[in-house]
């Protein structure tokens, strides 16, 4: 795989997820609805951008701040720290959100969901080395 190109890649998945309402229709995504995230640079201001599993709480998008269970958070989720209005692409809509770090039960609750309705999330907390993985509301803006 020595000529795989992450950049390449994730520019391809972005425009197809933009030409098709969110759902990926070629490549190993295929059949996916994923949204694409984009957050302001916690430190450059710039935008961001991520691609990102989600489910549904109401009006909101439940994202997980999983990074493939890895021990650090990831970076779009410092940045929406910093600044949580956040825009997202999904279903074929583009929309002003407020990010909404859940917490305890809430968290917990959303993150059972989550794991129900995309397993692959379950085997992400034997290799997070503690770490909790934060459950994140995305709140549209009306």
């Amino acid at each position: 795989m020595a000529d795989w190109d992450p950049h390449a890649f994730t520019l391809a998945l972005l425009a197809d997820l933009r030409a098709n309402d969110g759902v990926a229709t070629s490549g190993p995504m295929a059949g996916r609805h994923l949204l694409i995230l984009t957050t302001k640079g916690a430190k450059t201001g710039e935008p961001r951008e991520a691609i990102l599993a989600s489910t549904r709480d109401g009006d909101a998008y439940v994202v997980a701040g999983s990074k493939g269970g890895s021990p650090q958070h990831p970076s779009w989720f410092k940045n929406l720290e910093a600044d949580p209005i956040v825009k997202i692409e999904a279903d074929g809509k583009v929309l002003e959100a407020k990010a909404v770090v859940a917490a305890g039960a809430e968290r917990d609750v959303l993150w059972e969901r989550h794991v129900a309705a995309l397993p692959a999330f379950g085997d992400y907390l034997g290799k997070t080395e503690g770490r909790v993985i934060p459950m994140i509301r995305l709140e549209p803006i009306k």
